[in-house]
């Protein structure tokens, strides 16, 4: 939601693209949780725990993921009803070895790695337990948005699949 214009690009998404699965970021407080479910979204994220956006998603049955640095934040946003923790700003603190630490006290939470993942990095992130990674302008660079060049977010999505999968492919041979 840091985006101008944000909130309506997501209501175009959801009116024209309807098999989406399309959700909000940075989402701060209550009323800005409650437009965006009003919208359409959904999941919701942030990047810190905040109770009143956790409200509003567990009353419009809305998906959740906050964002959580410390072993202490990850386990309070999980006991607070996440569906998901972000692990945010996760390259900052060690990358994929963080995620790898985080879950060794924390096995049962499915976490995303967020914050300066990249192409060079995410296959590193999925291998160390990772269940979803959390990409910003990497997948969609604010040049993309202003051309309204689709045809680069959707090279860069492809990229990115292939290298989820690929990882995934290489867990999965373990």
């Amino acid at each position: 939601m840091t985006v101008p214009g944000a909130l309506g690009v997501v209501a175009e998404l959801l009116r024209t693209q309807p098999e989406l699965t399309v959700g909000a970021g940075t989402v701060l407080d209550a009323e800005t949780a409650q437009c965006c479910v009003d919208a359409g979204v959904h999941f919701l994220t942030s990047p810190g725990l905040h109770p009143a956006v956790m409200e509003v998603a567990a009353k419009c049955d809305v998906a959740v993921m906050p964002g959580a640095l410390t072993p202490t934040e990850v386990w309070a946003a999980w006991k607070a009803g996440a569906d998901f923790v972000k692990a945010y700003p996760c390259a900052a603190v060690g990358g994929p070895s963080y995620i790898r630490s985080l879950l060794g006290p924390f096995p049962e939470v499915p976490l995303i790695a967020a914050g300066g993942v990249n192409q060079h990095t995410a296959a590193d992130y999925i291998v160390a337990g990772a269940k979803v990674l959390g990409i910003g302008v990497e997948l969609i660079p604010r040049a993309a948005i202003h051309d309204r060049n689709r045809d680069w977010i959707n090279e860069l999505a492809h990229r990115f699949l292939g290298i989820v999968k690929a990882a995934r492919a290489k867990l999965a041979d373990r």
